[in-house]
């Protein structure tokens, strides 16, 4: 697996915001989002290759029990089960974030799933090159119909504007039926500024539907910090 980097923070997002974790950094993805917050793992990936017993090793150095395998897009990787799986035998609570464009057969504690929507697809960066084969592969249904069907489960949409939220809403009807409570609506930004700036109407959104407002808790103890 190639991984970009391996670190013990604060997880900032999600239901799990502000527990201590050991995260994974998988690198390479499938998708080329236009405000991905983390280049060196999909525009332009870096890393070295690892085994998962060397991946293992490192992540057990740490004494933290929740582990995160993030990315890029971990899913690209068939060694990931394997991983999960020994990280789970160790007595770890092993979530991984993903799109939701890809399947592997594993099981894990939390399956973080972000789809993307429209918004997402770089238009103009680098010409627009990735455009299409990112709007052809973003949003895959059945994929995270399966993924919440087979894992414990939240889903986490990325949302940048107002129109966004009718797309969402569009998405969500295409799924089976959803606790409000695993649908988190989390401010697209990597600065305090940006995500203040959307706090409030997402907020307002969440509440009219039931749902759960996202921080990025991170941004607020770090900034867009490598590593952290």
């Amino acid at each position: 697996m190639k991984i970009a980097e391996i670190f013990h923070s604060i997880q900032g997002e999600g239901l799990l915001a502000g527990m201590p974790s050991v995260f994974v950094r998988t690198s390479g993805c499938n998708l080329r989002c236009w405000f991905c917050d983390t280049p060196y793992s999909s525009w332009e990936p870096e890393g070295e290759k690892y085994a998962p017993a060397e991946i293992q090793e490192q992540v057990l150095a740490i004494d933290c029990r929740h582990v995160v395998i993030t990315g890029g897009e971990p899913m690209l990787w068939r060694q990931l089960p394997d991983l999960v799986a020994a990280l789970r035998l160790a007595g770890r609570h092993v979530t991984v974030e993903t799109a939701g464009t890809l399947e592997l057969d594993l099981v894990c504690d939390l399956a973080s799933i972000s789809p993307k929507m429209s918004a997402s697809t770089p238009r103009e960066r680098e010409g627009g090159r990735y455009a299409l084969m990112h709007e052809q592969a973003r949003w895959r249904p059945a994929v995270v119909a399966r993924l919440m069907r087979d894992q414990p489960f939240q889903l986490k949409f990325v949302v940048d504007t107002p129109d966004d939220l009718a797309e969402i809403d569009t998405c969500v009807a295409e799924l089976p039926p959803t606790p409000g409570e695993r649908i988190l609506l989390m401010p697209q930004g990597t600065t305090a500024g940006e995500l203040s700036a959307r706090a409030g109407w997402i907020a307002t959104a969440c509440l009219e539907r039931g749902w759960r407002y996202a921080p990025r808790l991170h941004i607020d103890l770090y900034g867009n910090t490598r590593g952290t």
